[in-house]
């Protein structure tokens, strides 16, 4: 199967039609062509090796910013300092999605307040192989969080906006060291940082190589790194994602 991030699908295309013109319109028509087009060129490049494509959808009202208020954050404040009209994109992005949802013959996933990264770890980690004897699945995404996931051997992740695919050979590691560091594009800290880092414009402490080497064994934390170290961690581990979310995955 080839799981799309859909939302990373769209927004890639919206840029690349506005180009650097920051306050045009967008002409939903064309978006619509160039999001379709995307579709269906990496169907055909994949379909042989990988089979159909499963369209995987971000929710609103995540549940994870009802866990940590401050997740993404940092974005909604710089789309409301932002000369694009937003409210116009979104509204013409959930139309497309509508519309790719009844008319086209993809298998199109949306769970109430999940994001496309909890359709896509929960099936990976329930499909995932350790041998390379399941069905061969493809994570169609530039989003380096998914690299925590490349441990399976029958997933393999291709990036379409770079057209390059991404692998890693530590997945382990990779979490581990990307939970310690956080997730600034989510507003998500590092470990020694409170949480209200981003939104508040405080300087993160650095995480040198010493820390890092030191933080490998989570019992050389004090209270406070092990508290953030938890909270990174619900917001970044994909194995941690609600049970009555994976519930409507896992039948």
């Amino acid at each position: 199967m080839i799981l799309v991030d859909l939302n990373q699908v769209m927004i890639s295309n919206m840029m690349a039609q506005i180009g650097n013109h920051k306050n045009m319109p967008i002409d939903e028509n064309m978006l619509r062509h160039m999001i379709l087009n995307t579709l269906r060129a990496n169907r055909k490049k994949f379909n042989n090796d990988f089979g159909e494509l499963v369209i995987c959808c971000d929710d609103k009202n995540y549940w994870r910013r009802k866990n940590f208020p401050y997740y993404k954050a940092n974005r909604r404040k710089a789309r409301t300092e932002s000369e694009l009209d937003w409210s116009a994109i979104f509204n013409a992005l959930n139309n497309i999605r509508d519309e790719i949802k009844t008319y086209f013959p993809y298998r199109v996933i949306q769970i109430e307040t999940a994001e496309a990264d909890d359709i896509i770890g929960t099936i990976v980690h329930h499909e995932g192989t350790l041998l390379n004897t399941g069905e061969p699945i493809l994570i169609l995404s530039g989003d380096h969080d998914f690299k925590q996931l490349h441990g399976y051997a029958n997933v393999k992740q291709y990036d379409p906006t770079r057209k390059r695919w991404i692998s890693h050979s530590d997945p382990d590691g990779y979490l581990h060291e990307h939970i310690i560091k956080g997730d600034k594009g989510d507003g998500v800290p590092n470990v020694l940082s409170p949480d209200n880092t981003f939104v508040m414009g405080i300087r993160q402490r650095p995480i040198t190589k010493k820390r890092l080497l030191e933080f490998s064994d989570i019992n050389n934390m004090n209270e406070e790194v092990k508290r953030n170290y938890m909270r990174n961690r619900a917001m970044i581990d994909l194995k941690l994602i609600p049970e009555n979310i994976k519930e409507q995955l896992i039948v």
